[in-house]
């Protein structure tokens, strides 16, 4: 897969959020990792100095009646599934990543369409 973002600097804007997303009632999951090297099926790895050539990031982040999962590739797209009610959920469209910073953005675009506007870079 080729490296479009650099996942160790990806993982720093889903830390840069947790604190806000957890005073605001959220719970988030400890990302996880995925490493290239494996053979299938990939295990995903909770922690980093366990994946050698690591190619998806992923978090989950639940609460307050919802939930979002977050998977970036290091190809520059995201998988991102939610759950916001009965008569919301399904598949979140995105569009591609060139750059941390531009999944930190779409982080919160997702976060303030499942959970709430409080999610909004202060």
């Amino acid at each position: 897969m080729e490296r479009v973002i650099d996942l160790d600097q990806a993982v720093l804007e889903v830390e840069r959020r947790r604190s806000r997303w957890e005073e605001a009632g959220l719970t988030v999951e400890p990302v996880t990792w995925r490493d290239e090297e494996q053979e299938w099926p990939q295990q995903l790895e909770l922690d980093r100095t366990a994946v050698v050539d690591p190619d998806s990031l992923g978090v989950v982040i639940t609460g307050l009646g919802g939930e979002l999962s977050v998977v970036l590739f290091r190809g520059g797209w995201t998988d991102v599934d939610y759950f916001a009610g009965l008569d919301d959920a399904g598949t979140l469209p995105t569009s591609a990543i060139d750059s941390a910073a531009a999944f930190g953005e779409q982080l919160d675009n997702h976060v303030t369409r499942v959970f709430g506007s409080f999610s909004e870079t202060a």
